[in-house]
């Protein structure tokens, strides 16, 4: 075979997430014509020629030598030309329940790496459950959920865990995440995706039990020698002891609890058999935190009853929901940022806990940095003999060597507090 012409392709460039990671890739690594100071050979791809010209125009005269593929996201024989002439491909073009098994077809068959945003576990575990065994043959590396969801939450507690190693001689067998601030606004693609989860779920019962499963991207366990734990599920205003504050269900608890399970899951269990995690966001302490985690916790489940309805759902997208494509101002992705907690306990009941925190608002500016780091942390860092082809999550795909480039280059900070 052929050795590809780029190490990385960003499919789908010219939507909003994927214009800020070809600026941030613009700036980090130049292009093949100037190169930055660090080398990757990059391209950009889409279905519409000069929609991406545009988009090479926006850029300004350093973009000029940066090479177009053009390919639809439901042309298999234009994915397959692209997924050959490239180490990696990354995938902003969502919601991926809708548009993404092509490509995942595309990179499996091929033996080509691939990274997305992806928060829709229902569409995860039927792509691992069918292109798995091919992934695995090729030597493909598929490594979904690369931005906010959920590479904080899953490098956060790989961080956590290896202090606790190093500390007590021991992993954490419990693990809470707390967002204890935000500032940002939910992407486009982000709502789309959740919107169509619930249109999918309002249709077909098994996919409703499926969401009850936190475990539904793990392995099949062994049921006669792994008893897996029950995980715990925040969904009304609780009293947080740990932190003394009231929290209130996070929305991307449900596909960042499932990923940092599976991270467990592939590593064998290294967190413990029963190593239990959940995540929340904090609302403060007494009344006040009461009411805004009351507060939240209604509007969460008044957007979701909308969702399910057609006439609810249609006004709500038309009138309310940002649409995909639609983002923040570049001031306001600056001045957003995020701070997570985690506190983790050991068997015998010590603590630990670890803040991680990043730079730019967690929807767009921050997840376009942690995307494209991860994209080319998979074509650069991690050759095919050190990690084999399969389906897996940051942190088992990518583990020190992403987190040396998140915390150098993508504005995220991993901090031990205890």
């Amino acid at each position: 075979m052929k050795t590809p012409a780029f190490d990385v392709v960003v499919f789908g460039a010219t939507s909003f997430v994927g214009q800020i990671a070809c600026r941030y890739l613009l700036q980090e690594f130049g292009t093949a014509a100037k190169p930055g100071a660090r080398k990757l050979k990059w391209a950009i791809a889409g279905r519409s020629k000069s929609k991406l010209n545009e988009l090479i125009a926006s850029l300004g005269l350093q973009a000029n030598a940066l090479e177009i593929i053009v390919a639809d996201a439901a042309e298999d024989a234009a994915l397959e030309a692209m997924c050959a002439n490239t180490k990696v491909v990354v995938s902003t073009v969502g919601p991926y329940a809708l548009y993404g098994e092509p490509l995942i077809r595309a990179c499996t068959k091929l033996g080509t790496g691939y990274c997305d945003l992806a928060g829709e576990a229902q569409w995860m575990r039927r792509m691992i459950e069918k292109y798995a065994d091919a992934a695995g043959k090729s030597g493909a590396r598929i490594v979904h959920c690369c931005g906010f969801d959920s590479i904080p939450s899953d490098m956060g507690v790989r961080f956590l865990q290896e202090q606790s190693m190093l500390h007590y001689g021991e992993p954490c067998t419990t693990v809470k995440m707390r967002v204890k601030a935000m500032r940002g606004t939910a992407s486009g693609g982000t709502v789309a995706s959740i919107v169509n989860l619930v249109r999918e779920a309002r249709k077909d019962p098994a996919l409703r039990k499926e969401l009850t499963n936190p475990y539904s991207l793990c392995p099949p366990a062994d049921k006669s020698t792994v008893k897996r734990p029950r995980q715990t599920n925040i969904t009304s205003p609780t009293y947080d002891t740990d932190f003394n504050a009231w929290s209130a269900v996070f929305v991307m608890a449900a596909i960042n609890v499932r990923v940092v399970l599976r991270s467990n899951a592939l590593l064998s269990n290294a967190y413990g058999d029963a190593f239990r995690y959940d995540e929340a966001m904090l609302t403060g302490q007494g009344f006040a935190g009461r009411a805004k985690a009351t507060v939240l916790t209604a509007g969460l489940g008044a957007f979701i009853a909308g969702a399910a309805l057609a006439p609810t759902r249609w006004f709500m997208e038309k009138f309310i929901l940002p649409a995909p494509g639609e983002g923040p101002s570049l001031e306001a992705q600056k001045n957003g940022f995020f701070d997570l907690r985690f506190v983790g306990h050991t068997t015998d009941g010590r603590e630990l806990r670890v803040k991680v925190t990043g730079d730019r608002d967690p929807g767009y500016g921050s997840t376009a940095k942690m995307l494209s780091e991860a994209a080319a942390c998979l074509a650069l860092d991690q050759p095919g003999d050190e990690l084999a082809g399969g389906f897996w999550t940051p942190s088992t795909a990518l583990g020190a060597k992403l987190h040396e480039r998140l915390v150098a280059h993508a504005g995220l900070k991993f901090e031990l507090l205890t």
